[in-house]
């Protein structure tokens, strides 16, 4: 299967599209979520704040969209956040340059490789623009963030490229309405935007999209002195070194020195677990180490959470050890003390960040869950995510099988997401609850109507049970267990 196939299920579905679609000319890289994305990215969320806020006993916040110029200049966006572009001199195709040499040469150009370089690889593979064979011009960067004006004043601002500045400006309260003491979790949903040169691939790369961060503000002298580790200590990571897959627990890792710390471990452990429980096989995920050319320019320690996809590995992840750059940056900046006292040592912390990509991970479900059998087309997918857990579905249009039916619906729709369907034979709304995801179906039939039971029918399987209506809460309830 390609990635493809999943976009035009999707597209067909209800999953999600392009936004302002009946323009020809609206930009790329911007998606809508239509009934299904918007019930599946609810669910992903509900379990990202089951699974990782609340198991940690993490702090949930909800910053601004917009942060003033200063922010960007602590943080260093201005000055770094850029991609390399060159344009062809005879078509004036704009070009992230670096992709498009991976893509047509195999060449890969790390991160923050400098313009001339690669102007450089340009020159020794004559290579020309792929649409018209025209030259390219020389490459330039193109900071990617979205400026504006605030007020009649016009103060300089900027929609922000990750959620994770919030955090940190808001660390000095943050601490001090927590009543906490270092390490202290930190997490927030929410939009970024960034200025794209070519999104492609949907939900892959926006210009518009919703991370789950976590940044946990940690004493980098008592990294290894971590309690929770121990939840972790002999849980196997499935860890990528310099090309080479190994799986090694926690424990051996940290001890080898692959890991910097028992935290790290502790939380590169409790995403890769997150991923695990909602379904991807282990043998499709992995937690990449980052090389010294591939980190960002913050980063003292990096890793990838990535996940193997029918467009190749996928980051979903970014887990850095940014050490302590941001607040360094911060207090430089706007001149504020953002260190902490504990215990009579004044410490400023380090931060440990997981940034968790919503819409590809969503995309990610999607397309391991995506298979053509026997002439189905079925998504599989952990009951608790998918868009509806069951279908009510009486087995003919007949007033008595509907009104039965009825009261089924009515009885379980407060509680989960169902759905009602009459139209058509009954297999033929199995196929289309099958395309959706949907991982039972309830048949009412006219035995129902004897005694009271239904049948259940498994989505992956097409077994099917015989259960009493009295039952199918408790049912339904266990299935959705993560």
């Amino acid at each position: 299967m390609a990635i493809e196939d999943v976009v035009r299920l999707a597209l067909e579905r209800g999953y999600f599209f392009p936004t302002a679609e009946i323009y020809p000319r609206a930009p790329a890289g911007f998606w809508e979520y239509g009934p299904l994305g918007t019930q599946l990215k609810r669910k992903f969320v509900e379990a990202w704040l089951r699974e990782i806020v609340r198991r940690d006993e993490m702090l949930l916040i909800d910053g601004s969209q917009i942060l003033p110029r200063d922010v960007f200049v602590a943080s260093g966006h201005l000055e770094t956040f850029a991609d390399p572009i060159s344009s062809c001199t005879r078509c004036n195709t704009i070009y992230r340059i670096d992709r498009l040499l991976e893509e047509h040469l195999g060449v890969k150009v790390p991160e923050r490789t400098p313009p001339e370089e690669i102007d450089a690889i340009i020159r020794v593979n004559n290579f020309r623009c792929p649409s018209c064979g025209g030259e390219l011009s020389p490459v330039s960067l193109f900071n990617m963030m979205f400026g504006l004006r605030v007020g009649g004043a016009g103060e300089e601002a900027y929609l922000r490229p990750e959620t994770c500045q919030n955090i940190f400006i808001d660390f000095p309260r943050l601490y001090k309405i927590s009543r906490r003491k270092l390490p202290i979790a930190f997490a927030q949903l929410g939009k970024s935007f960034r200025n794209e040169i070519s999104p492609r691939q949907s939900l892959l790369r926006m210009r518009e999209f919703t991370q789950a961060e976590v940044e946990v503000f940690f004493n980098p002298s008592k990294a290894d002195d971590f309690e929770k580790f121990d939840v972790f200590r002999d849980y196997h990571l499935q860890i990528s070194i310099d090309g080479e897959d190994v799986r090694m627990t926690c424990g051996d890792a940290v001890g080898r020195g692959i890991v910097s710390s028992r935290l790290v471990g502790y939380y590169l452990g409790l995403i890769q677990s997150f991923y695990l429980k909602l379904g991807i096989p282990p043998e499709r995920l992995r937690l990449r180490r980052l090389g010294e050319a591939e980190k960002a320019f913050y980063a003292r320690e990096g890793w990838d959470l990535e996940v193997l996809t029918s467009a190749g590995w996928v980051e979903l992840v970014a887990c850095n050890n940014r050490g302590d750059y941001d607040l360094s940056g911060h207090g430089r900046v706007s001149g504020a003390d953002l260190t902490v006292t504990e215990d009579g040592v004044k410490v400023l912390p380090h931060i440990f960040e997981l940034s968790m990509g919503v819409d590809r991970s969503i995309l990610a479900l999607l397309d391991i869950g995506y298979a053509e059998k026997g002439g189905r087309r079925i998504l599989k997918m952990h009951p608790s995510l998918s868009p509806y857990t069951a279908a009510i579905l009486p087995l003919l249009d007949r007033d008595e099988l509907v009104s039965k039916a009825r009261q089924v619906y009515d009885m379980l729709r407060l509680d989960f997401d169902v759905f009602f369907d009459t139209s058509g034979s009954i297999g033929r709304r199995y196929r289309r609850q099958d395309e959706i995801g949907t991982p039972y179906c309830i048949t009412i039939d006219f035995e129902t109507l004897k005694d009271d039971t239904v049948t259940v029918r498994d989505r992956d399987t097409m077994g099917q049970e015989r259960l009493p209506i009295t039952r199918l809460a408790e049912y339904i309830s266990k299935a959705m267990r993560i």
